[in-house]
């Protein structure tokens, strides 16, 4: 019996994070979709996008959809080990064995698919590059979207301060943003952002994910390990139910 009630409330502290966690990535996916100056938004913008990069302006549709499943499983698993239900243990191990499943087949496509992946980033480089030229300083929407990801990434267009040759924006004033030139420079025209030789966002936000790469394979490790032990914990409740 003491097992059972340990194991009982293993369970239920597992599922609880799983519950929590899927609050969060839902509220994250509300926030997301509501605020469409994200990070992402000025894809919907890009001429003659892959329709596949066009779709990443709907992750935040995603996010509610994964943070919604996650909390129903939650619930699952925390129900199936209070009122120790067959039905909902095994439901809610067959799940998470497909969770498993689907997360290892998506890290060994990511691995394998690494250099098509880089082609496909490169393609986009010289897309946005050219709706920059295009919409910046003309579109408000699109500036807007992309003043706010410079600012909080601190860095100057996809590639660098040439994205912005030739935009609305530049031909009217001749200046070129503010995060374009580092330092007290007030006046950051074109020689002033050529020697300031600030970073594009994109290689910005490459280096954020490599700072945060030990935390993200933590993290994600950490995920494994909670949906093994969860599985195993589950099992065991299911064939002790009645006993």
């Amino acid at each position: 019996m003491c097992c059972k009630g340990f194991l009982k409330t293993m369970m239920f502290i597992f599922n609880g994070v799983i519950f929590l966690a899927g609050a969060a990535i839902l509220a994250v996916g509300i926030w997301v979709s509501v605020d469409r100056l994200s990070l992402l938004g000025f894809l919907e913008n890009i001429e003659d996008a892959p329709p596949e990069l066009a779709q990443l302006a709907n992750i935040g549709y995603v996010l509610i959809g994964v943070g919604t499943f996650l909390a129903l499983v939650g619930f699952l698993g925390c129900c199936g080990a209070i009122q120790e239900s067959r039905c909902m243990l095994l439901s809610f191990f067959i799940i998470v064995l497909i969770i498993f499943i689907v997360e290892v087949a998506a890290a060994v496509v990511l691995f394998v698919f690494q250099p098509v992946a880089q082609k496909l980033l490169q393609e986009l480089g010289q897309q946005v590059a050219k709706s920059i030229r295009d919409n910046y300083g003309k579109d408000d929407s699109f500036t807007g979207v992309w003043n706010s990801t410079m600012n909080e990434l601190e860095c100057c267009g996809y590639n660098n301060y040439t994205d912005f040759m030739g935009s609305p924006f530049v031909s009217t004033s001749s200046l070129y943003p503010e995060t374009c030139c580092t330092g007290n420079i007030t006046h950051c025209d074109e020689n002033a952002a050529d020697m300031s030789n600030a970073v594009g966002c994109f290689n910005a936000l490459v280096s954020l994910v490599e700072e945060n790469a030990i935390l993200l394979a933590g993290v994600a490790i950490g995920i494994a390990a909670l949906e093994i032990a969860a599985m195993i914990v589950s099992m065991v409740l299911y064939k002790n139910v009645g006993k």
